[in-house]
This record gives structure tokens, sequence and C-alpha cells, in this order.
């Protein structure tokens, strides 16, 4: 039976944010005094129900904060892996009436190891991050971070969405800014005081962790507001959601032009991704399904062996078995840089898809199931990326719900998209406060994320290498490409513990090298494999004796050749 104790409603109690060094922030501190903290656990728990926060209290507008109810979950509750916590959610109020409030949650272990940990969100956010679940790539024999100590928070962005793409938020500035680059902050700094109030102090080390739209929240964390974190950990990140979104959208386009002349089914895309791995598994040394050498399958099988190889007699699409000329088009497209003809953000471009590298584009990821999509698009039958672009253009760019996003053209909208990349995009905010306060860095992308190409992550790595040099990049910034691994899942499943990694270099200054990551897929005769991590630009290319085993790291060397 579940053994849950809820703290009674108590009265208001308004609270002092006293920043410390590490977790701490440049939030205004107030006068008011800070009651003693109670003695027991539970008595610890309720007393927070009720507490307002102060609008001065928060580095960032808003209208203060509540906290609405705060639980003491017994470590023997049913389901909890996470030992004894004081449960807190509340709500961060916006300044415009008319703007959606923000929920958040902070676990407060009843056995603080003094550090707090902060997730991220995914999508367009929209749902509560509890800060009850693993990290992003967690190995399932990793303890959870708040059972080992660690406060745990997270937020759901500002707004409440709906499934798949939901950019109906948009609309609305405040609720836009905080999607886009305050959330972060916002919920960092409601935490900072709900710790304080707790503990009687704040945290020795503040970290954050996330992918997808979390790992685009984690270099927020890192880039914008770099006083208040110790580390980071962002994999596969979407930190320039409007380049992304645009290139995304560009996708769809060379599907869905001409009445969806290049659109493929998913037996067309097998048969060219199909194709991709005929040609480039070997190339690491062992045919298992993984392509790990990108550079030789590029030279190995490119658009010119598409068309060599793939193409329907005539160029007309004569069925499954070939591509039409239309197709093969739009694979070009796909498969080559986007630029919308301006910088945003720094950015000119989006680099290319991997559709020829190893991504599959099946599943969650696939390209749909019909070649002209509806207005809106559908979630269950339009291509995830065409929606993901969609989505940005018709509810945040040019905030016309009814727009076909297939006609849409930036340069008629360029000043409204430079300056939507200046919310949602952290391209080319600088990382050398960050570095300057001793912060850690650990990046990481699969080779065949078909979701956000690796490419936009080694984009990233290599412009804030150009300002700053490889020397002062290597002293807070490790950045691993994963074969196999797509957008957190894959043929290989990578998983590492990227908290302990992190901490370990804050708190001792040993900074990752190789890394050996274990295979999530928990079924067939590859389960919990491992291979190496190597850091960028290297791959793990197989070097075992004949007979030696491609499920062991160990026969793996790291190259760059």
């Amino acid at each position: 039976m579940t053994k849950i104790r809820v703290a009674a409603v108590g009265g208001t109690v308004l609270v002092a944010l006293i920043a410390g060094c590490g977790g701490g922030s440049d939030s205004p501190t107030p006068t008011t005094s800070q009651p003693a903290s109670p003695k027991t656990p539970q008595d610890a728990c309720s007393a927070l129900v009720g507490m307002t926060i102060p609008a001065a209290s928060i580095g960032l507008p808003t209208s203060g904060a509540l906290v609405q109810n705060a639980t003491l979950v017994d470590a023997s509750a049913d389901g909890n892996s996470n030992g004894e916590y004081c449960a807190v959610k509340g709500q961060i109020l916006p300044v415009s009436a008319d703007a959606p409030t923000m929920e958040y949650q902070v676990n407060l272990p009843t056995a603080w190891n003094n550090k707090a940990l902060q997730l991220g969100g995914g999508g367009y956010d929209g749902s509560l991050v509890t800060g009850l679940n693993p990290f992003a790539l967690q190995p399932a024999t990793v303890t959870m971070p708040l059972k080992q100590g660690y406060v745990t928070l997270g937020s759901d962005g500002g707004h409440k969405g709906g499934p798949g793409f939901d950019g109906t938020f948009g609309l609305n500035d405040e609720a836009l800014l905080n999607y886009g680059k305050q959330s972060v902050k916002k919920t960092h700094d409601v935490a900072m005081i709900i710790v304080k109030a707790r503990y009687g102090t704040t945290p020795k080390r503040f970290y954050f962790i996330g992918g997808s739209q979390g790992g685009h929240e984690a270099l927020d964390a890192a880039a914008r507001y770099g006083a208040d974190y110790d580390g980071v950990v962002a994999n596969y990140p979407a930190y320039n959601v409007t380049m992304l979104h645009l290139g995304a959208l560009n996708l769809g386009k060379a599907l869905y032009a001409n009445g969806g002349t290049g659109w493929m089914n998913a037996t067309k895309t097998k048969l060219l991704t199909d194709s991709v791995y005929a040609a480039c598994d070997g190339l690491d040394g062992v045919s298992d399904g993984i392509i790990s050498n990108v550079a030789g399958c590029n030279a190995a099988f490119n658009i010119t062996t598409v068309r060599s190889t793939l193409r329907c007699l005539g160029g007309t699409d004569t069925g499954d078995t070939c591509l039409s000329d239309a197709q093969i088009d739009a694979v070009d497209k796909i498969a080559s840089p986007y630029r919308p003809g301006f910088p945003i953000a720094g950015m000119s471009e989006y680099p290319r898809w991997a559709l020829l590298e190893g991504a599959r584009y099946a599943g969650q990821s696939t390209f749909g199931t019909r070649p002209v999509p509806t207005n809106p698009p559908s979630a269950a039958l339009d291509a995830l990326e065409y929606r993901a672009g969609a989505a940005t253009t018709q509810y945040i760019i040019t905030r016309n719900p009814s727009l076909d996003p297939l006609t849409f053209d930036p340069l008629q909208w360029q000043a409204r998209t430079q300056e939507v990349g200046t919310i949602m995009d952290v391209s080319n905010v600088d990382l050398a406060p960050f570095r300057d306060r001793g912060g850690k860095l650990i990046l990481v992308h699969g080779t065949i994320d078909d979701l956000i190409s690796p490419h936009n992550t080694e984009a990233y790595y290599g412009y804030h290498k150009a300002i700053q040099g490889q020397a002062a990049m290597d002293s807070f910034v490790r950045f691993y490409i994963v074969p196999g691994l797509g957008h957190g899942f894959g043929t290989f499943n990578a998983k590492y513990d990227g908290l302990g990694l992190l901490d370990n270099w804050v708190e001792h200054g040993q900074a990752p090298g190789t890394l050996t990551a274990v295979d999530g897929n928990t079924t067939g005769a590859t389960a919990g494999r491992t291979r190496p991590m190597c850091q960028y630009p290297a791959w793990p290319k197989f070097t075992g004796a004949s007979g030696a085993s491609p499920n062991d790291a160990a026969n793996f060397t790291c190259v760059t050749l």
C-alpha cells in the first residue's frame, strides 16, 4: 500500500533568496527574515505549503510564484525509486494577465547532498517535467538523481500544450519568451528560494541535463544564465529552434512540392536506407547494423550513387523498387544544407539531414503516409519534421494559424524570423562567461538522429570553437558523436552516466575522455552491448582480432581516419 503523507495547507510565508556560489543566482535579495527550519522531514515539508515568492526574488519578469502543495513521499511508497523526499508543486505567475502560468515541481530529498539538478523538457514543452524520471540517456543501472541526494526540479516551459507540435502558445508574447529562453531561469530562481527555505542554505552545485528541447534549455542555462549553473549536459540539443524548424519545413517542402511527386512511402524509404547500409555498414571494420565511418559513407554512397543505382527507368515512378527523378531530387534536397537567405542568430544554414548516412526515417520520424498533407498537418499522417516547421511558421513567425506552410517564404518574413531567432535560438550566445567561472559542458549527438541532424550540433561546436579556439574549448567542453544513436533511441541506444561524469569533472577536475556507452535496447542478441563514445571528431573502428565480439567496446579503437 502506498505510504504518502500529505501536508496540511498552512499560512502564507514570505521568504528570501540568498545567493550562494556554485548554484547562486543574480536575482535581487529581499530583506525579509527566514524562519528556522522545522526539525522533522514531515514538518519541514508541511511548512512550505502556501509559501509566496515575490517577483523581486526572481531574476526575470513575473508576478511572483506560489507553492500550492508539498507532499512527503515515503521511501517505501509503491513505485518510488527516489528515496524519501518532499514533492513541492506550484505556479510561477505571468506579468500579463493573458499569459499562461508556469507549473513547476521541486523535489527535496530528506538526505540532501547539497546539490541540485534541473531537468529539461521536449518538443514544444507544454507538460510538467516532474524531476522524478531518469535524466536523458541515463543507464538503467544508475541510481536515480533524487535518491542520490540531488534536489531535482523541472517545469512545463511556461504553458500547457497538446500532443505533438501544438504551437498555439506562440501566439502569446510572454509564453513564447518563456518557452524560448526564460523558463529555465525562472524555474531555477524559484527552486533556489524553496531549497533555502527547506535546508537553510543554497546548493553548493547546480546542474542541468536535457535532451532535444531539454538540450536547448541546457545550452540556455550555460550560455544565458551561466552564473547560475556549474555544469550542463546537452544531448541532441534543439538549440536553434527557428533555424531547425525552417530546415524541417524545407524537408517537408521537398516531399510535398508539386502535388507530392517527391514523397516516398515507407517501402521506398526503406529501399533507400537499406542501400545506404549495404554500402556503408562495413566501412568501420564490422557489419553490425551501425555505420560509424560517416565520412567514408559520404564517399561510398551519395546522391550520385542514388541516381546511378536506384533511379526508375526513364525517371518516372514505376513502383516501389526504384525512385523517380522527383523523389531523387527530394532526397538531394533533404541531404543538402538549407539556407533561408539570411542569418538567424549567427547561423546562415541548417546542415544536411542524415538520410544518406544511416537515419531511417521510420517509426515516429516517418515521412508520413500520404503525398499531400492537410492544413493543419495530421500527427498520424504527415511527416514529423514538416509538422514542426508548420507549427513554427503558423503560430510563432507569422502568427497566422490558417497559413499554408508550403507557401511560406522566409525572405518575406526576414525581420520577424530574425526576431524569433533571438528568442528561440541560443546559437551565437557566448559561452566564454560560463567557461570563465568554471562551468563544464558535455555535448552528445547520435549519427542517425532523424529529428535533429547530428551535423547541427557539429555546427554549434564549430561555431564556438572558431571564436574561442581549440584549447579553450577543451578546457570546458566535451563533445561526443555516437554511431547508431538516434533521437534518444536507435540501433545502438547509447546510455551513459552524464550526471556522474559532469559532477566528477566539476568537483574533482577529472575531465571525461573516451567513454563506454551501454546499449539500452533490451531485446535481441545485442542487448547490453558496449561501444566507445569517442571525442569528436573521432569514431569507433572495429580493431578486434578475427572472431572477436563486436558487442564489446574493448574491440574498438577511436580513430579519425
